[in-house]
């Protein structure tokens, strides 16, 4: 009997991320949550409040409201080094949807995608979503993708490479020498790189922050102001590109959202253009609670690389799922890191955005569970 539904929606998994999220009920310490615990900024809810009262929330240009466009290109030149045009870009309902066009624009049934395996979830599920078939690459020790990995996965299939720097589920960060060396690599066999940078300004240690569309044309760059600025709800992101993949992105975009949401839009363009004094603030603190989870996990004698930038850390573990299952018996919540991809196995991701009180508590309890209290 034919099927009802299409073979590449039954394929694919809900987000372990999200199922373990909705799931719960009352009271819990969620370290499982990749989500800002802070405030949006009070200019930021402000400026959305002002749309809303001068009547501005009628749709917008497909691409995006003018200004919002100028100040992300004002931003990715004093930031990123990157020259775009506010014509080459196109501002999306959160990094999600960037991913969405991004990867449907240029992937078609059969082409291969590199993704890092462990990696974030939407990578492989929207590959398959475009016909695509996910290929992961396995990361080194350090967690960095190394340009021999990539040539070993390659081949006259591939299409695209995505890079995620600093990376979900892991914090680390890609450095100059490496990204340069898959920029080369990509370019050599004529592939699209598809940079997700939507942590870029969570980086510690005096680390740089460093975007591939500084050294190649053939990189679309995904952000958005969710993680910077706290925005998560606002679901507003955007996509950088030459006007070869604007152009195509843009189709996409026209038909599976129309525009983004005119009063996020305000929103970030207050975020984008106004004080940063609250994305040090919050860089700051993310630090606090990094430095903090690295001693307690040393301190209970699990084994991890320090993360470099974003807010998860990733230790090994004998069993995830018993490690999983016995922390949320104790109402603390972190996320299995096969969800991740098979490299992820018997590790688990555990997310420091959320405060420090809330850490203590949840290692606490984790390090009772380490020890066998």
């Amino acid at each position: 009997m034919r099927s009802k539904f299409a073979g590449r929606i039954k394929n694919i998994e809900i987000s372990g991320i999200r199922k373990a999220f909705e799931a719960l009920s009352g009271d819990f310490f969620n370290l499982g949550l990749g989500e800002p615990d802070f405030d949006t900024p009070e200019h930021v809810k402000i400026a959305a409040m002002q749309a809303l009262k001068s009547g501005f929330t009628s749709y917008t240009s497909n691409k995006g409201i003018d200004e919002l466009r100028e100040a992300i290109s004002a931003k990715l030149y004093r930031d990123n080094n990157l020259a775009f045009s506010p014509d080459e870009m196109i501002v999306t309902s959160g990094a999600s949807e960037a991913l969405h066009i991004a990867i449907h624009s240029v992937v078609e049934r059969g082409d291969e995608v590199l993704i890092p395996n462990p990696g974030f979830v939407s990578f492989a599920a929207l590959t398959e979503l475009a016909e695509g078939k996910p290929i992961g690459v396995p990361l080194s020790d350090d967690f960095s993708i190394s340009a021999e990995a990539v040539k070993e996965k390659i081949t006259d299939k591939t299409k695209a490479l995505i890079i995620n720097s600093p990376a979900n589920p892991t914090g680390a960060v890609e450095s100059e020498e490496n990204i340069k060396a898959l920029v080369d690599i990509a370019h050599d066999h004529h592939v699209t790189i598809i940079s997700d940078e939507v942590y870029e300004q969570l980086i510690y240690d005096d680390l740089k922050h460093i975007s591939p569309a500084r050294f190649s044309d053939d990189v679309i760059t995904v952000n958005a102001v969710s993680k910077t600025y706290a925005m998560t709800g606002f679901r507003l992101g955007y996509v950088a590109a030459r006007s070869e993949y604007t152009e195509q992105m843009l189709k996409v975009h026209q038909y599976v959202q129309a525009c983004a949401s005119s009063i996020s839009q305000k929103a970030a363009l207050a975020a984008i253009a106004g004080p940063q004094d609250c994305v040090v603030d919050m860089r700051s603190e993310f630090k606090r609670r990094r430095d903090f989870a690295v001693d307690a996990l040393h301190d209970m004698g699990m084994k991890f690389k320090i993360p470099k930038g974003a807010f998860y850390i990733f230790p090994r573990v004998s069993d995830e799922h018993e490690f999983v299952e016995s922390l949320k018996r104790k109402r603390v919540i972190v996320t299995s890191g096969s969800t991740f991809g098979s490299r992820g196995k018997n590790h688990v991701r555990i997310s420091y955005a959320t405060s420090l009180a809330n850490l203590k508590h949840a290692f606490d309890i984790m390090k009772g569970i380490v020890r066998g209290d």
